[in-house]
């Protein structure tokens, strides 16, 4: 029996949360990744240091539903510290809902890193008060350059059930309802190193043919909302991502409860919000009949995104 907020067990994936390869092991690639849940990830070498999204604050459900929220200083500040930032050349924000927006401009103003985002998340960074130098307005398939890392946004899609819908039109100055942090336009991430390519796509829907002229060793890949879409659904996913770019590691993103903070384990959304196991289960099909490794990744750890997985 299934109670409001009871959620889904991860006892039966337990075996996909291996440890990753070690970024200082023998023949490392030098590229450094650390999942920091949702779709957060830290990506480094030893020259640059970029952080996607940066959403730390994750306030709770009662405040989400009866008041105003805004970031979390504290928190947002512990957080960095506990992954070891201590400068960062870019923040790369997703789209422009709280969970992805909330804290990135007061991240990238801590260390003068530019947002780099759509026009929503120029907006919230207006907001915030960050300077017109640090915001930039990404464009589809637009190549920026950040120490050996080459970053290529890349339009996409919200997964289906957008809760906040359209486009962030003024600056946005918190506290705010979570609605007022529209989703804007959304992107994909590709990330070059001649080390490997990096895929980062943070909503569980696709464009078709978007991704097929890029390519990635490994994929970070939103399931958020994935697994209350259709078989066919899961399946076209799957190959405008995943195939279509040849990745051969996949790590799931965006499956956890961002309205827990960051100090305990991670735990899957309640089911009246969503149910990751259709989602899971499907990714298990398709890796093992596809030849492609599947790993959930663990928050903070930090590992080599092109070594050898265990």
């Amino acid at each position: 029996m299934r109670f409001p907020l009871s959620r889904p067990s991860m006892t039966l994936y337990a075996g996909l949360a291996t440890r990753g390869p070690a970024p200082d092991a023998p023949g490392a690639s030098g590229v450094r990744t650390m999942f920091l849940g949702t779709s957060t990830l830290l990506v480094r070498d030893s020259r640059t240091t970029l952080l996607i999204d940066g959403f730390f604050s994750r306030p709770p459900l009662w405040r989400i539903a009866t008041s105003k929220i805004a970031p979390d200083l504290r928190t947002i500040d512990a957080c960095l510290e506990r992954a070891g930032v201590t400068s960062l050349d870019a923040v790369l924000c997703a789209h422009a809902h709280y969970d992805h927006a909330l804290d990135a401009p007061v991240i990238a103003r801590k260390y003068g890193a530019p947002l780099v985002g759509s026009d929503s998340a120029v907006k919230v960074g207006e907001g915030y008060g960050l300077p017109s130098d640090l915001l930039v307005t990404a464009k589809d398939g637009e190549v920026f350059a950040f120490g050996d890392f080459r970053v290529t946004p890349v339009h996409a899609l919200h997964s289906p059930g957008d809760i906040a819908e359209g486009a962030v039109t003024e600056p946005l100055v918190p506290p705010a309802r979570y609605t007022a942090w529209r989703s804007g336009q959304c992107y994909t991430f590709f990330l070059r190193h001649p080390a490997g390519s990096l895929l980062v796509h943070p909503s569980a829907n696709h464009i078709p043919g978007k991704l097929s002229s890029f390519h990635a060793e490994t994929a970070y890949l939103s399931i958020g909302r994935l697994g209350a879409q259709s078989a066919q659904e899961r399946e076209s996913y799957w190959h405008e991502t995943v195939l279509a770019t040849g990745a051969k590691t996949v790590l799931p993103i965006h499956w956890d409860d961002f309205m827990l903070p960051l100090d305990r384990p991670l735990r899957p959304m309640p089911f009246f919000m969503d149910d990751v196991t259709p989602a899971l289960d499907f990714l298990e099909h398709a890796c093992r009949r596809d030849r492609v490794t599947l790993v959930l990744p663990t928050a903070w750890q930090e590992v080599d995104p092109f070594g050898r997985w265990r």
